[in-house]
């Protein structure tokens, strides 16, 4: 018998779960998707326990809101002095401050015991030529395969806290002191 991995999802919004709200004709944060993402990915062995935190573009997030994503991130097992049943966690977040996240995660658990994997999109899962599915297959896989440590997760690469951005020009996220727009 094979053994059931297990990632914790959690989910705070950003591009990535952003729906189309018809009476506004905006983009919004109104509920989560990631369910109806989950089901399109085939893992194999692998469960996925999703936490639903916050519908928040991250634009929006302010220090209360990185105090309650470390909170859960510690509640489910991603600091040492906790036990965990979990493999992994993947935290949803929008790509605009994921790095501010990256960051508060790093310095608040000194001593994580699992992968901490950050990831998001640069284009809604409901749009044409979306990142979306890419990147959460990408961090579910990473999670699993990461020794413990805080990492953002996009676009082909997992990238150690500190020292991660968000690229605008390329679109995608590098080490610090990359060059702009070289990916």
């Amino acid at each position: 018998m094979v053994a059931m991995r297990s990632v914790t999802l959690i989910t705070t919004g950003g591009t990535m779960e952003k729906t189309y709200d018809e009476t506004s004709g905006s983009l919004q944060n109104r509920h989560s998707i990631v369910h109806k993402m989950v089901r399109r990915l085939r893992l194999q062995d692998t469960l996925v326990n999703v936490v639903e935190l916050m519908h928040k573009d991250s634009l929006h997030m302010d220090d209360a809101d990185r105090k309650r994503i470390v909170e859960t991130v510690r509640a489910v097992g991603g600091d040492w002095d906790l036990p965990t049943e979990s493999d992994g966690i993947v935290i949803l977040h929008g790509t605009d401050t994921l790095e501010v996240t990256g960051r508060a995660l790093h310095a608040a658990i000194e001593k994580p015991r699992i992968p901490i994997v950050l990831t998001g999109a640069m284009r809604p899962f409901e749009m044409t030529r979306s990142d979306a599915l890419q990147n959460l297959t990408e961090a579910i896989f990473a999670a699993g395969v990461l020794s413990p440590g805080v990492y953002a997760v996009a676009h082909g690469r997992a990238l150690a806290f500190p020292g991660v951005r968000k690229d605008r020009a390329s679109g995608t996220f590098v080490r610090d002191g990359a060059p702009a727009g070289k990916a």
